[in-house]
This record gives C-alpha cells, sequence and structure tokens, in this order.
C-alpha cells in the first residue's frame, strides 16, 4: 500500500456526467459507520437542496461531534446532480478517502464527514439499495469495510462444525494495537480512524481467500484459519506483526508508529463453541499484552 508523507492535499474531483436528465427524487445518505449509534443506519433523503451538515443545530443533517464544525459540509444539487463540498471546516470532508473541496457524487459513493460515513445511493432502485444496505450493516463494519463481530461468530460456528466432523484443524488469532488510545489523544480520532482501515487492508492482503478476517471490537481483530495448526498460526501472526511494525503509517504529516499484540489457539476437545475457543485466544492476547506488547503469545 502507497505511503503518504506529505500534507494531504484537498482536490477538486470532476466525474462524467451520467445520462439522466435530472436526479431521482429518492436520492439519500445512509450513515454506514458512526460513534452516535442512533444513527447507523439512518437514511437521510436528499429531497431540498442545499443540505447542509454540521454541528449546528441549525443544520439539515446534525452530528453531534467535537470532530464536525459548527458548518462542515453540503449536498447540493448541480444541474442532475449531487455534489458535497466543504464549508471551510476544521477536519476536512472526505469522499472515497480523498480529502475534497468539492466532489460531484456517484452512487455508492462514501462521504466521511467527522467520525461519520454516508454511503451515496442513486437511481431508479433506491429503496432495494437501502434494505440490502441495512443487510450488509450487520455482517460488515462500516469503517473498515471488513467483517463484524456478528459475521465472525456465525462463521466460526460453522468452521468448528465443519472442522470436527472431517477431523481437520482449526486455528485462531486475536490482535489489538498496542496503546491505541494514546493514538488517538496524540493524533486525534481520525487518525486513529485512519490506522484501522490501514491495518485492515495491509491484513487484508496477506491472508488467503479462506481465512477470515473481522473487527471484533474497537481496536480488536480477529483472524479464523481453517486447516490450520498453531505453528502456522504462530507463523502468520508474527509475519503480520513485523509488517504492521515497519509499516509507515502517516497521517496529515503525522508519522504514527503501530504495534500489534496477538494471541493464538487451536481447537480442543475442550471447546463446546466458538465463543470457548475466542476465549482462549483472548486470554493468550492479554498475555502478550502483559509481558511487554508488540509479541505473540500461544
Amino acid at each position: 500500500m502507497a505511503n503518504f508523507d506529505e500534507k494531504t492535499r484537498i482536490t477538486q474531483i470532476i466525474r462524467p456526467a451520467a445520462e439522466e436528465s435530472q436526479a431521482p427524487r429518492t436520492d439519500c445518505v445512509v450513515v454506514i459507520y458512526t460513534k452516535e449509534p442512533t444513527l447507523l443506519g439512518k437514511r437521510f433523503v436528499l429531497d431540498s437542496s442545499p443540505q447542509r451538515v454540521g454541528r449546528g443545530t441549525d443544520m439539515d443533517i446534525v452530528l453531534d461531534s467535537d470532530s464536525v464544525s459548527r458548518r462542515h459540509a453540503s449536498f447540493t444539487l448541480e444541474g442532475a446532480h449531487w455534489v458535497v463540498a466543504d464549508e471551510g471546516s476544521t477536519n476536512g470532508t472526505y469522499s472515497n478517502d480523498d480529502q475534497v473541496a468539492k466532489a460531484v457524487l456517484r452512487n455508492g459513493d462514501r462521504i466521511k464527514i467527522g467520525s461519520t460515513i454516508f454511503k451515496f445511493l442513486s437511481g431508479a432502485d433506491v429503496e432495494s439499495q437501502y434494505h440490502e444496505e441495512i443487510y450488509r450493516l450487520t455482517i460488515v463494519d462500516g469503517l473498515t469495510q471488513i467483517h463484524n463481530k456478528r459475521y465472525l461468530h456465525e462463521s466460526l460456528e460453522r468452521e468448528l462444525i465443519r472442522a470436527r466432523r472431517h477431523g481437520r484443524h482449526l486455528a485462531v488469532m486475536m490482535f489489538d494495537l498496542d496503546h491505541f488510545k494514546r493514538v488517538n489523544d496524540e493524533h486525534g480520532h481520525l487518525a486513529g480512524d485512519f490506522v484501522l482501515k490501514e491495518i485492515a487492508a495491509l491484513v487484508q492482503g496477506g491472508i488467503r481467500r479462506d481465512e477470515m478476517f473481522a473487527r471484533y471490537g474497537g481496536e480488536e481483530f480477529c483472524i479464523v484459519l481453517p486447516e490450520s495448526m498453531l505453528d502456522g498460526a504462530v507463523d502468520l501472526a508474527d509475519r503480520l506483526r513485523q509488517q504492521i511494525e515497519s509499516h509507515s503509517f502517516v497521517f496529515q504529516n503525522d508519522r504514527i508508529r503501530v504495534t500489534i499484540s496477538v494471541g493464538c489457539a487451536v481447537l480442543s476437545e475442550e471447546d463446546r463453541n466458538a465463543a470457548e475457543l475466542l476465549k482462549r485466544a483472548d486470554e493468550r492476547l492479554y498475555q502478550a499484552k502483559n509481558s511487554g506488547r508488540n509479541r505473540v503469545c500461544a
């Protein structure tokens, strides 16, 4: 993955015009990630222009977060297309991870304002797209775009049954970021979000297709390793640990040092369910943290 050592540049994104003569009245943005639980999955129909977003109570879409400016951004209909524009915010407005001054929106684009991520939905089938997105929120983490804790438990239960039925090995790897609170305190929550996304992308690129990767919660992650013995899990864990330690995490010209602690466990006859296997891996994780961090315990 490319490293960005220079300060984030604000760009104006220009995209090809669509064929339709006017924007559908059902165009909307859906909250797919937020620190405000009551907002997750909420749909905001773009039925008037402009739609202003910010912390101020007079905004059309109110986001109660310190990382959001009082008047942060706006959605405006320009001709046949909706456009997102930054309104001079402190922390910037992002379209598909690019900081933008102004960007024409296409169906499926993600807009990040503070710690909240919206997904833009457009077209004749917006209603079905919305319901698909709500289902997706039940199995995918909106920030990192990897599986979530619920999907992890369901998938691991299936793998456990399959491993026992066919007499195969099954390993689990749990890891979390060392001193992640310090990252948020020193560099800000937007930098913390950046680190989580970067780590998810790094790990996703370093595992096999049949190995399931999920965000367990906060800064903790889990990898399910079908047909893997403990030695193989430990080897992978240490390889990922070294890759993350040597990776250059740079957010808006701030270099952030990141390390992880890892715990590994394999399915045993005593494990009655997936939760017990996860618990043993989690215990090894805390052993790694208590013995100095940036290491693997099994």
